[in-house]
């Protein structure tokens, strides 16, 4: 996988990452990512929080259409909670997108995050749109600079690429680091490729790349308001693979993005992978390990390189799904701490001192199985988020 391609790599796209003057700091601010075809296809999936910000609203309405010209995306300001104005200000961000680039509003995608509450700076938002048509281009650089451009609390941009055999390829950046606990979308992504995929077939490869990537990574059981994943499809490469080459090579992107958002995560300090096997169903074992992965008893006890196995069993125990205590077991770094209802090997044994854990939890009741990524509670953690909003 290569992190120094990002949204750029695929034929087909510009992008731009410029300080438009949202953030008082005067860092990146704002992104633009432009499709020059041939085609347009477009999918997106999004936050499932009832509270959902008006860049979020606007994009699922666009997204009907299935065809995106642009994308455009900002920090600094989240855009949610802002009542019928903040839905306006979406609107004339997307219509200034489509004046300068000549396209119509519908085929603009916005995006924000940030703040909630806060009325976006329009004048600065709506400049920043010109500022960045100016800048659009479609090398590594404007890649670098459209991922950096969306970066909130995150320590560094994040992107991947990667190349198909057949001459086509997949690309994208996504940001996040905290309120990450999301329902098919989590934060904001934009990913992009050159394959000629047709708009059902991109549909239907987002959803299930996503539903295993995405929605498979839960730092602290918050789902956003304004969770966005969209990719484009530019066509540029006139190949047209199958269905399962696209959704496959989509996928690996998708995690790697993911595990990028892991590594980058507010206050992390444990990269930690949550496995259930022999679950009675994949659903189930999705479930129970999202319930581990969300616990503040285990993500504090890992925090200090603790493998107390009682409260992952505790915290399991909690699931609403099938579970025989006395068929459970418990893995921690290859240490079986609790096997079969009862104590294991000696939990002392489980090497905590690094940042990775593998936690694996098997059932014995079916074959479901599914890995949730997670990180701990760390003092770091805290810290940040008590002080976000200042």
């Amino acid at each position: 996988m290569n992190r120094d391609k990002g949204v750029t790599g695929p034929a087909g796209f510009r992008a731009a990452g410029i300080a438009a003057g949202i953030k008082a700091s005067g860092a990146p601010d704002l992104t633009l990512v432009v499709n020059d075809g041939p085609n347009t296809a477009a999918a997106g999936v999004f936050t499932t929080n009832a509270v959902k910000a008006a860049p979020v609203l606007w994009s699922q309405e666009v997204l009907k259409q299935r065809s995106l010209k642009a994308v455009v995306l900002n920090s600094g300001g989240a855009n949610a909670c802002t009542g019928p104005e903040g839905f306006q200000d979406t609107h004339a961000t997307a219509e200034k997108v489509a004046q300068v680039l000549a396209c119509g509003a519908i085929e603009v995608a916005v995006c924000s995050t940030g703040l909630i509450g806060e009325r976006l700076p329009m004048g600065n938002v709506l400049s920043g749109v010109d500022t960045a048509v100016g800048a659009l281009a479609a090398d590594d650089t404007a890649g670098l600079n459209a991922a950096t451009g969306v970066m909130t609390t995150d320590t560094r941009p994040k992107q991947s690429w990667q190349a198909h055999e057949r001459g086509w390829s997949v690309g994208g950046f996504v940001k996040g680091a905290g309120m990450l606990a999301p329902n098919l979308a989590t934060m904001l992504s934009v990913i992009t490729t050159d394959a000629d995929v047709d708009k059902d077939t991109l549909d239907a490869a987002l959803r299930a790349a996503t539903r295993r990537t995405f929605d498979r990574l839960d730092v602290d059981g918050g789902t956003s308001t304004n969770d966005t994943v969209l990719v484009l499809a530019s066509g540029a490469s006139g190949v047209r693979p199958s269905a399962e080459e696209f959704t496959a090579l989509l996928t690996e992107v998708s995690a790697d993005l993911v595990k990028q958002l892991q590594g980058d995560a507010e206050g992390v300090t444990k990269e930690i992978a949550i496995t259930v096997t022999g679950a009675a169903t994949e659903d189930e074992a999705v479930h129970i390990g999202r319930i581990v992965a969300e616990d503040n008893l285990v993500k504090t006890a890992l925090f200090g390189s603790d493998p107390n196995w009682g409260r992952i069993a505790m915290a399991l125990g909690r699931a609403k799904a099938r579970i025989d205590p006395d068929q459970l077991s418990i893995v921690i770094n290859g240490i079986r701490v609790m096997d079969k209802g009862t104590r294991g090997e000696d939990r002392a044994n489980a090497d905590l001192s690094g940042r990775e854990v593998d936690v694996v939890i098997e059932l014995a009741l079916g074959h479901g199985e599914a890995t949730i990524l997670t990180t701990d509670l760390s003092h770091g953690y805290v810290e940040e988020n008590s002080a976000y909003s200042s």
